[in-house]
Parts: C-alpha cells; structure tokens; sequence
C-alpha cells in the first residue's frame, strides 16, 4: 500500500506539473483550417488553456490576465504538420553510427525489435522539426537484415519522455530493396512472409527450423488481429502483391512508397489502403519505379485513395509541406494537400482528435503560419503544441545568431549572441 501511495504521488505530481506547463493563448482573427466538418473559419479566434482548445468563434472575450495574445490578422492557422516516417529522436548524425537506433544489423527476422525505447526527446532534431509546424511523426523501424523492418510508433514532439500516442505500427520492406534480404529474389519475399505469417499461427515443432523468435511469433500474431503494418513497395505489381497478402492474413494495410501507386489507385480504392508517398517522384529512378508520375498523388485522391505526404527525411522534414505543394500543383485539391499532413496521417493511425485538428476540447495543436503554408515562400510564426507555446529556437537558429551579427573588433565566428 505505502508504495502504491507513492505512485499516486508521483503520477499526481506529473500531472500537475503537465498543468503547469500548458499555457493560455488567444489566437485572433485567424483563418481556421479546423480540418473537420467545420470546414475553413475566416475571421476567427481560439482560445487555448489547459493544454486544450477552450473556446472557438468570434469576438471571444479573455477571461484573465495572463494570456499569450496574438493576432493573426486573417493568416492561416492550420493543426500541427505530421512529419511522415522518420527517425527523429532516434537518430542525431547518420553517418555516426552510436548516434543512430533506427535500424537493426542482424541478420534474423526480429518483426519484435521496437525502437520505441531509444527515443530522446532531448534530440536536436526534435526543436529543428517542430518550430517548423510540424507536431507529431511516427517512429520508422529498418532492419538491415531482414525483410521485418520492426516497430515504431507515433510521437509528439513536445519534448515529453512519453509523448507517444496510438498504437505500435509494424514496418515490412517488400520490393526491390528487399530483395537482397531475401535470397535475391523477389518471389521468396512472399515465401518468406508467408512462412512467418503461418509460422505464427502454428509455432514449428522444431526452433532449428524457425524463422521467428518465440517473441517474434507473438507480435507478428497481434499485427493479425489487429494494428497497422506499413509495407514499403513501389512497383504496381508488387502492390497487388501486397493487397493479396495482406487480405489473407488480415492485416490493416498502409503503403508507404507507392512509386507506381496511381496504376492500381482503383484496387487500393476498393481495398481501403492508404499511401504514403512523396509526391516529387517523377523519374525512374530504378526499375520500380519506372511509372513515376508528379500527378500520382491527384491521381489516388480522385479515386478515393487516402494520401499522406512523406518522405522529406528525418533531417529536412519541414520539406514535407513544400511536397504537398508540389502535389497540389500536379492536380491534388488543395485542402486535401493540407488534409494529408494534418487529419489524413491522424485518422489512419488513430489519433484522431490528438493530432491533426483544430476541434474544441481536444489537445491544442495548432500553427499559425504567415501565408499559405504550402507555399515555400511561408514560415511557421507560432507553434503551440499540446497547449504548450513552443519557443521558435533549435540548433540551427542558434547557429544562425551566433554567426551573423558583425564586429569591426574580432571575427563573428567568436562572437556567441
């Protein structure tokens, strides 16, 4: 009892202290992009306290003191951006091999390795990405090794230690680049996923024999009755493939990747499968994606495929939002482009209502931009997430200050801002 007590102290605590950390802000004149049936509010206030939106309509009063005001004066006030797939806290340098957990170097078929628990929210990528609008990613799992890339899930860049929200997505590689995971052939992928998907319906008699850990067979078991998995494939026959595969195994299917995605939009209309892709593929850059078309993502949405943008990379995801305008000069509508960085990636991983709009009393996530914010001319010049007012600071404006200023006295490098 007396150490049951002292979790409920601490978890009070904590939440106390999360209180403490949202402030109140009221945003007005907004043009807002609630990203639900309420559609676009011209000339619009919100109202944000307790880490969640309070108040949302016209004229709103403030009720006290101590409130962040800002004037929108008729700009774009949109939820946060999703930053696609990526490893964002997960790694610091690519090319320095201590600083990276997103990938496994075994070669074993491990669908259990989880990169969850190598999160630091402490990253300098995390203030990078988010000062640029962006909310929330979802944690990318890559096994050099293996056909089963692993788990991730999706995170709040709120420099929380447990910002985690929705449910553990699984990551397959099928396609081209699998192929040297699987004896160099394309065709023994399938032989292999399906020998794993069976294998953990019914364990082997013998563990030489197997292809999974016991643990392995566990989680792949889960992901068949419930939970997305993400298969990254291009090439059009290879997402029939995929379609095929998952349907026998009941899998809730997302593509991410879908180079070629516009030839079967009808079949993954039908089949319900979104696509994360990145709307700049236009070349063949390799055999799978020979078809690569800048019309791909207008191509799906007409169909009624759901598209999210992704792509841009753990490093440059602010780009995503210049893709997604790349796509909507190619045809895509343009709430449907901001839909596929805010309330599309939210619906189809779960988080609904967390992430991805601006709804009253739901968790205030929101940017204020100073024009269109899928033009790349624009820039974020509020970012509230979680109800907290995010300081529009990182490493690299940091950097920006330290060099820039001038001295007749002694060289900017050694002047500190």
């Amino acid at each position: 009892m007396k150490h049951l007590k002292l979790v409920l102290i601490g978890v009070l605590t904590i939440l106390s202290l999360a209180a403490h950390a949202a402030d109140t802000i009221m945003i007005r004149n907004a043009t807002v992009h609630t990203m639900t049936e309420d559609g676009n509010l011209e000339n619009t206030d919100i109202f944000i306290s307790g880490g969640k939106v309070e108040k949302i309509g016209k004229d709103l009063p403030v009720p006290q003191d101590d409130v962040y005001v800002f004037n929108a004066e008729g700009k774009p006030l949109t939820p946060g951006f999703f930053a696609g797939i990526s490893s964002i806290g997960i790694t610091e340098v690519s090319a320095v091999e201590e600083s990276t957990d997103s990938a496994l170097d075994l070669q074993e078929m491990r669908p259990e390795f989880d990169v969850v628990p190598a999160y630091n929210p402490n990253s300098s990528l995390v203030p990078v990405t988010r000062i640029e609008g962006f909310s929330f990613t979802l944690l990318g799992a890559n096994s050099q090794g293996s056909i089963f890339g692993g788990q991730g899930q999706l995170v709040v860049l709120d420099g929380g230690y447990q910002s985690f929200i929705g449910e553990p997505v699984l990551f397959i590689n099928a396609g081209r680049d699998a192929s040297k995971l699987s004896g160099g052939s394309r065709a023994a992928q399938w032989m292999l996923l399906n020998q794993a998907m069976q294998e953990a319906d019914s364990p082997p008699a013998s563990t030489e024999t197997a292809l999974l850990t016991r643990a392995g067979r566990g989680t792949l078991s889960e992901y068949a009755i419930g939970g997305k998995v993400v298969i990254n494939v291009d090439r059009a026959s290879d997402i029939l493939a995929t379609l095929r595969f998952a349907q026998t195994y009941g899998l809730d299917l997302v593509i991410s990747g879908g180079a070629q995605a516009w030839m079967v939009a009808e079949q993954l209309a039908a089949a319900g499968v979104p696509v994360l892709l990145n709307p700049l593929y236009n070349l063949p850059g390799n055999f799978d994606m020979l078809g690569a078309r800048l019309d791909n993502a207008a191509i799906l949405q007409a169909a009624g495929v759901d598209v999210i943008i992704n792509g841009a990379g753990s490093h440059n995801a602010r780009k995503q939002r210049q893709m997604a305008g790349n796509a909507v000069s190619y045809g895509l509508p343009h709430e449907a482009g901001i839909a596929a960085l805010t309330s599309t990636p939210a619906r189809v991983f779960g988080v609904t209502g967390q992430q991805g709009s601006i709804q009253k009393d739901m968790p205030a996530n929101v940017v204020l931009w100073s024009s269109d914010p899928l033009e790349v001319t624009s820039a974020a010049e509020v970012v509230v997430i979680n109800g907290k007012l995010i300081p529009m600071e990182s490493r690299q404006t940091k950097l920006r200050d330290r060099y820039l200023p001038e001295s007749t006295v002694i060289p900017r490098a050694y002047i500190k801002p």
